[in-house]
């Protein structure tokens, strides 16, 4: 799902040296510019329904990246902070201080373990969702980054590799949500912006080659590989489904068709048919529809979103779309940004994800009204909460702001 921005060791280094430890709730006193929001905050609990508000981001949390779950908004910041805004305001509730700095921030969100952990170049930091305390942190030796992050049964899934990454050297380590205590780790075959999976007692690991591997969740131990003959040169992962795709990094511009594997066996299923343009980025829903932005190899700043119903091996509708950093879906709607060069540029827009932009009544296209943060020139971040809290929230990199508002 994604162009390829560097999101996931060196051998045989991992965890020997990594130090988790639980820490005491940071006091919310105010932090520096470094660290996060330079406002002094006690944690609070973050109480009321869902309403549609603007918040002001500091530099490093415009740097790094937001998530939500039904009930509470949190952004990591460059500087592998943690702060956690109220659904109801906006308002800052609190407050995990970082102390490192990278160009960007990965975030889990895990609502059913009640933790917030952002990887910020060595540090994998932890956040109690319900008290708002620091849980635990555990850190890399020096020359190592997290890459990309999972979580699934109370462990989280952190995938990190040398910096910068030389094509080997990815581990990946699964740590006890509830304390960071090691689990285990295992080498593995990565390649830069593939994602990790993890549901259903299994995790997922993509080379970016030819190859997926599924790991048992509690053990680490593969399960099953997938075919030779099945090209995987990217995974897009979304609810119960893995689909292999053609690369959105391919220096050339023929891709493999996209083809859908078995979780058990990474057997391929059948598959609609995709285009024969680059495949850049897709999201799946719950119920096995992928939308999938694919675009002309030489220029993927304008193509088309298509719609694949992988459950009846059928393809739904397109519409066309430019390039965004904005894409997911709740309440059986795709959400989207409009295209930049129309006359509804600087939109949210939600479809219908089986009838598409055709959709009549209930089902028909609807847009939110434009807003500064969804602008273009504002580099405009797309977030879904889990949920269905019934709002998106969109985060403006460039003037640092975070806005939420209702589902179109």
């Amino acid at each position: 799902m994604i162009r390829r921005a560097a999101v996931v060791g060196a051998a045989l280094l991992v965890l020997a040296g990594c130090a988790a430890s639980g820490g005491p709730k940071s006091p919310a006193a105010a932090s520096s510019r470094a660290s996060g929001p330079t406002v002094e905050t006690t944690s609070t609990s973050v109480s009321g329904p869902w309403r549609a508000w603007t918040a002001s981001l500091t530099r490093p949390e415009a740097h790094g990246s937001c998530g939500a779950t039904a009930h509470q908004v949190v952004c990591a910041t460059d500087t592998g902070a943690l702060v956690g805004r109220s659904r109801a305001d906006g308002r800052v509730t609190w407050t995990v201080p970082g102390d490192t700095h990278a160009k960007t921030a990965r975030l889990l969100v895990d609502g059913t373990d009640a933790r917030a952990v952002a990887g910020v170049a060595g540090v994998l930091r932890a956040a109690d969702l319900r008290t708002g305390e620091q849980a635990w942190t555990r850190r890399l030796p020096a020359g190592r980054a997290y890459v990309a992050l999972a979580a699934t049964d109370g462990i989280v899934y952190a995938l990190h590799a040398p910096d910068p990454f030389i094509r080997t050297g990815a581990v990946l380590d699964a740590v006890r949500a509830s304390d960071g205590t090691p689990l285990w780790h295992r080498n593995v075959a990565w390649s830069t912006g593939e994602p990790l999976a993890a549901f259903r007692g299994r995790v997922y690991t993509a080379d970016g080659i030819t190859r997926i591997t599924a790991r048992d969740a509690r053990t680490g131990a593969t399960v099953a590989t997938s075919p030779a003959g099945v090209e995987c040169q990217h995974l897009v992962t979304g609810g119960h489904y893995l689909v292999c795709t053609g690369s959105p990094f391919s220096a050339g511009d023929v891709f493999p068709p996209m083809r859908r594997l078995d979780p058990a066996t990474l057997k391929p299923l059948p598959t609609p048919r995709n285009t024969i343009n680059m495949p850049v980025q897709g999201v799946i829903s719950g119920d096995g529809v992928l939308v999938l932005y694919e675009a002309g190899a030489e220029d993927t700043s304008a193509g088309d979103w298509y719609a694949y119903d992988l459950e009846n091996d059928r393809r739904l509708w397109s519409t066309y779309a430019t390039r965004t950093d904005g894409a997911g879906v709740t309440g059986g709607r795709f959400v989207t940004f409009t295209p930049g060069n129309g006359d509804a540029r600087g939109r949210v827009i939600t479809l219908d994800l089986h009838a598409g932009p055709q959709g009549t009544g209930s089902a028909a296209p609807r847009l939110s009204p434009a807003y500064a943060q969804t602008r273009d020139g504002e580099h405009p971040v797309l977030v879904v909460p889990d949920g269905g809290t019934g709002h998106v929230l969109v985060m403006a990199r460039t003037h640092g702001s975070l806005r939420s508002l209702p589902l179109p």
